[in-house]
């Protein structure tokens, strides 16, 4: 099967920091495996030797990312890599695809990767929009250019149940029935970062290290972990650990949101808190991750998936997380929270209690063990087929 694989990448400057990418570049080689041959069209390649690439340009903008596909350029690539099959990463492109695809002449199966969702649900079965998507009022043209990417395909992959229910509630609103088309096609972990949880790190006499290794956008539930830090720093076991992903962002990014920027610095102004970088390099980032005891889920509502929950459990680390989304179907119900109360008792108990901690560190890294690429890569292929 030839797999063309359209790529936008938000975080050209640090694709260490861009999920989408370390996606693409974990999942191609292990199609590649498969027997699958693949292009990766995006600003940056990703995968290996095997894999083919085409440059694509950085899109100013994450609106840009969804309004402003080149169908000319599209047309001219699809003539030449001639693929079995097209996955549109940024699904509300994929109306600009199909386009291509009948200009082109070509009868590939399209396919629609939600890797971001641009909605949430509530419990009560509300639809949100994603507030990082909704500057100018852009939100619901945004949603409208998703639905719509939904309908142009022939297949709609989502990376869990939780995503799974929120998409087919969200087209059914707009009347679009995603009928059989809808798979849930988990995102692989990256192998670089497993360890067996017997070796995790034990509590040192300065305290057990809780990890949050997330982009600290506002919209990201940041604000919510600003709070929490402190009570958690106030404790005499605990020590919080905060990734600072983006190093320096663009204009263009920072012009459109700069709470990162902003959050990190009131992070960093608490006690017993320390800010660390990986520079971009995964070994750096390991040995972080290597050093603490345990993790931290972000609190943000509209969480389909989150690859730094994964980085944390294929390394043997538990993570308290806010009974929220995805978070709440994967995460084992004992190390969820409701209150800032219960999260700081879980906390110290992962930190002083060594056999619940165990237990733990166990599930969390039996949780990860299906998303290996190889697994991820054939239930990939499944859904292509």
């Amino acid at each position: 099967m030839r797999v063309l694989y359209l790529l936008n990448i938000s975080n050209p400057d640090r694709l260490s920091a861009d999920s989408g990418w370390i996606f693409a570049d974990l999942l191609a080689p292990a199609l590649a495996d498969a027997g699958a041959e693949v292009t990766v069209a995006a600003p940056a390649a990703a995968g290996d030797a095997r894999c083919g690439f085409h440059q694509t340009k950085v899109p100013g903008t994450k609106y840009r990312a969804r309004f402003s596909a080149d169908i000319d350029e599209l047309v001219a690539l699809i003539r030449a890599e001639r693929p079995d099959a097209v996955v549109a990463n940024q699904v509300e492109e994929a109306a600009a695809i199909r386009t291509a695809l009948l200009e082109a002449g070509s009868d590939a199966l399209l396919a629609g990767y939600c890797h971001y969702l641009p909605f949430s649900l509530t419990s009560g079965g509300q639809l949100l929009l994603d507030p990082s998507l909704n500057d100018a009022g852009l939100g619901r043209p945004v949603l409208l250019a998703f639905v719509a990417g939904l309908a142009a395909c022939d297949r709609v992959m989502v990376h869990s149940s939780t995503a799974a229910s929120w998409v087919s509630a969200a087209a059914a609103r707009l009347t679009v029935d995603l009928g059989e088309r809808l798979r849930v096609v988990p995102a692989p972990r990256d192998e670089r970062l497993v360890r067996a949880p017997a070796t995790a790190q034990p509590t040192s006499d300065a305290g057990a290290i809780g990890m949050y290794n997330h982009r600290l956008y506002a919209h990201f539930g940041t604000e919510q972990f600003v709070h929490l830090a402190r009570d958690l720093a106030s404790s005499s076991i605990i020590r919080l650990r905060v990734m600072d992903l983006f190093g320096q962002r663009r204009a263009e990014r920072t012009g459109l949101d700069d709470s990162p920027e902003k959050m990190r610095d009131q992070l960093a102004a608490l006690p017993h808190v320390q800010i660390v970088s990986d520079r971009g390099d995964r070994v750096r980032y390991k040995n972080l991750l290597a050093g603490a005891r345990f993790g931290i889920a972000p609190f943000r509502p509209g969480c389909p998936w989150s690859m730094s929950v994964i980085d944390c459990q294929a390394m043997g680390l538990p993570v308290i997380s806010p009974r929220l989304g995805w978070l709440a179907e994967h995460i084992d119900t004992e190390l969820c929270f409701d209150t800032p109360a219960e999260a700081v008792a879980l906390a110290e108990r992962l930190a002083a209690e060594d056999e619940f901690h165990a237990l733990h560190a166990k599930r969390a890294y039996a949780s990860t063990a299906d998303f290996a690429p190889a697994l991820v890569a054939a239930r990939y292929l499944e859904a292509l087929s």
